[in-house]
C-alpha cells in the first residue's frame, strides 16, 4: 500500500496538485493540516481517492484535530502537531500515538521534514510543500507498507 503524506500547503493548490499527480498510484492521501482549501479541491478532483485531513493551526474550518486510520493492520496517528507541542520535542506525539496503540505517527506544523523510529513508533513529518524552513526544498512523504507488513518511509524533495 502506498500512502502520500503532505502538510502545510498554505493555500498553494499548485504544489499539492503536482504532488498528487506524481503519486496517482497512492491508495491513500493524508494531509496533516494548514491547507484546508486546496485539500478540499484535490478531494473534489479525485473523489475516488481515500483522503484524510486534520486541522492545522492556520485552518478555520471544522476539522478533527487528530484522526486514527488503520492501514494493513497498523494504526496511524495523524495530527498537525501544534496540540502535541512538536516544537518542544516529540515526546507528546509519541505518547499520544502509543496511547492509541498506533505504530505510525504523522505530524506537520514545523515545516521541517523528519523520519525516525522512537520507542517502536515510526514517526514522519513530511515537511512543507509551500514554505519549507532552513533553506530546504519543498518536500512531501511517501509511506509504503508491504504485504509482509514492512514499513518504509521516504521524504521526496521537489526541486524549485
Amino acid at each position: 500500500m502506498k500512502i502520500l503524506v503532505v502538510s502545510d500547503t498554505h493555500r498553494n493548490f499548485s504544489v499539492l496538485n503536482d504532488a498528487v499527480n506524481k503519486n496517482l498510484d497512492a491508495d491513500l492521501i493524508i494531509h496533516l493540516g494548514d491547507g484546508e482549501n486546496e485539500a478540499r479541491d484535490i478531494h473534489n478532483l479525485h473523489p475516488e481517492k481515500a483522503m484524510i485531513y486534520v486541522g492545522g493551526n492556520c485552518d478555520y474550518g471544522m476539522h478533527r484535530q487528530k484522526q486514527i486510520v488503520t492501514v494493513c493492520g497498523y494504526k496511524i496517528y495523524c495530527c498537525h502537531g501544534h496540540h502535541e507541542n512538536v516544537h518542544g520535542g516529540l515526546a507528546g506525539l509519541v505518547a499520544a500515538a502509543k496511547a492509541e496503540d498506533c505504530k505510525i505517527a504523522l505530524y506537520g506544523h514545523t515545516h521541517l521534514y523528519r523520519t525516525e523510529v522512537i520507542d517502536d513508533v515510526f514517526i514522519m513529518n513530511p515537511g512543507s510543500l509551500d514554505s519549507p524552513r532552513n533553506h530546504n526544498d519543498p518536500t512531501y512523504g511517501v509511506i509504503m507498507v508491504s504485504s509482509a507488513g514492512e514499513i518504509q518511509m521516504n521524504i521526496i524533495a521537489v526541486k524549485k
